[in-house]
């Protein structure tokens, strides 16, 4: 079995990691470099870097933090925002992220999926997808540019059509829970992981221990996902990896050992 994996998410803003609330009331909490180099050295698993502004300022995702980033960290990390070109994507891999995420450009020109998996590889193109609650059927639906636009897509169909493109890997946050630290939408979570065949990072609510193992754990109450994305809880000081760690090995869950990480 997979090991699960614990992966702080760092979004930028201006050359910040930010945080806020439902996507909104933003405040500083640190420097990008700095934290990254901070949680590789606790055992993180991977990164992610989302350049939240990146998108409806249309300004490009900063390479400069992806090449120091690069330098000081010896885990896998992801970054996004505002990559919309297959030469955009070379750029940030050629930076030495591993990964890209993809979102509101994903939906605007899905190909950009296809073309990116075919000259890269699926397991370099992440897709985000940022979802809310329908009210009536309780589905979800797609939001993009920072969560400012419903593109009254289905989160599934549309988590579904990205796989088929080629997307190896779905960071699927709830915007109704992100910031608040009520716990991850498992509905939502387990809805798009039992949907698709490539792992789904849970995103957006987790306020203590039991969220996250909820999120990553399998049965009909879990949330079925492959990783667990943290921000606020890690920013915060609320928690460390060191204890997520333990204490997710303590309930049994498959997930890499400190000793093991970095």
């Amino acid at each position: 079995m997979a090991c699960k994996r614990i992966i702080p998410c760092l979004d930028v803003a201006d050359g910040r990691v930010v945080k806020g609330v439902n996507f909104v009331g933003l405040r500083d909490a640190g420097d990008p470099v700095e934290l990254a180099c901070r949680y590789s050295a606790s055992g993180a698993d991977e990164l992610v870097f989302l350049d939240i502004a990146a998108s409806h300022q249309g300004r490009a995702t900063l390479v400069d933090l992806v090449r120091r980033t690069a330098e000081a960290v010896t885990i896998p990390f992801t970054v996004g925002g505002g990559i919309s070109s297959v030469d955009g994507i070379t750029e940030l891999l050629r930076a030495g992220a591993d990964k890209v995420s993809l979102n509101s450009s994903a939906v605007r020109e899905p190909q950009l999926v296809a073309r990116g998996a075919e000259r890269f590889g699926c397991q370099c193109i992440v897709v985000a997808i940022d979802a809310r609650r329908r009210a009536g059927d309780g589905g979800w639906d797609v939001y993009v540019k920072g969560g400012r636009e419903n593109t009254g897509l289905d989160a599934i169909a549309w988590a579904q059509q990205v796989v088929a493109l080629g997307a190896g890997e779905i960071l699927l946050t709830s915007m109704d829970g992100d910031g608040t630290q009520a716990g991850y939408d498992l509905e939502l979570t387990r809805a798009v992981a039992d949907a698709v065949e490539v792992p789904v990072i849970a995103s957006g609510g987790a306020g203590c221990i039991d969220h996250i193992a909820q999120a990553l754990a399998a049965g009909p109450s879990g949330g079925h996902a492959s990783a667990a994305l943290l921000a606020s809880l890690l920013h915060d000081g609320v928690l460390t990896i060191e204890q997520i760690k333990e204490d997710l090995l303590g309930r049994g869950l498959p997930i890499r050992p400190l000793l093991q990480a970095g």
